[in-house]
């Protein structure tokens, strides 16, 4: 059986009853890209994690009693009343090796995400990158692909640009302009954005708000918060279970209480 009609078989684990409280901000993991590595060499920032960790790391929300899907999935689910098992799942920059190193495990296991895409740098590759091995991007076709999968696709962009030193010109084309590239390639305007290296500020907030994104992910807004800063938690080649469950600890922790997203 291929991966991509693979269904989880009786042997793995059942999932556990699905927690009754989720925290009032969603736990949402961030991830790049998903290939073959062997060398540290060739993950200088640490954004790649092998199929098989990703299938591990599957695994584990499972067996917690959650699932992954994309954010505007997660979203839809939490207003409706029922995303207490739901945990969002995100690929920034749109490598080409989601097609072949995530979507297949995804479908395994019954999950969504949202990629997050760079319409000004479809088919080329990682240039903002200055370490490292170049990892080629997307093409038009390929992020048709995903979304005819059932995937989200998200704007990351036009450039991978820090918005917070851009222009107001600039700004309002990495936004607006990325937004409206996506929608010709689609046939959708996106709903969420990603701000390109988790930076953000007050400005960059109101102008994707403007932009008419119904949501934007960070890494870590401080005290920005809410709908158009929502945090996100890096994922590692490193995250076996322990370091998953501190992780998911840590949000609880910080966010049971916390403003809703």
């Amino acid at each position: 059986m291929s991966a991509d009609t693979a269904t989880p078989s009786a042997s793995r684990p059942a999932p556990r009853p699905r927690a009754k409280h989720a925290p009032r901000t969603p736990w949402v993991l961030m991830y790049h890209s998903i290939a073959e590595f062997t060398d540290p060499a060739e993950d200088p920032y640490g954004i790649t994690v092998t199929p098989t960790a990703l299938e591990e790391q599957l695994l584990w929300l499972r067996s917690r009693g959650l699932r992954g899907v994309s954010v505007a999935e997660l979203r839809a689910a939490r207003a409706a009343g029922h995303g207490a098992g739901l945990v969002g799942l995100t690929f920034d920059d749109g490598y080409t090796d989601f097609l072949s190193g995530a979507l297949p495990l995804l479908r395994r296991y019954d999950c969504t995400a949202t990629v997050y895409v760079l319409p000004g740098r479809l088919g080329t590759d990682n240039v903002w990158d200055p370490l490292g091995p170049r990892k080629p991007l997307l093409t038009a076709e390929d992020v048709r692909r995903i979304a005819a999968a059932g995937q989200e696709i998200g704007s990351h962009g036009l450039l991978h640009q820090d918005l917070t030193a851009a222009p107001d010109d600039v700004l309002e084309q990495e936004l607006s302009g990325s937004r409206e590239a996506l929608r010709r390639i689609t046939g959708t305007a996106p709903a969420g954005f990603c701000y390109p290296y988790g930076n953000v500020d007050r400005r960059v907030v109101d102008a994707a708000r403007a932009a008419g994104y119904a949501y934007a992910v960070a890494i870590d807004p401080g005290r920005l918060g809410g709908a158009y800063a929502m945090p996100r938690t890096h994922v590692s080649q490193a995250d076996g279970a322990a370091r998953l469950r501190v992780k998911w600890l840590r949000h609880r922790a910080r966010y049971l209480l916390g403003a809703a997203s």
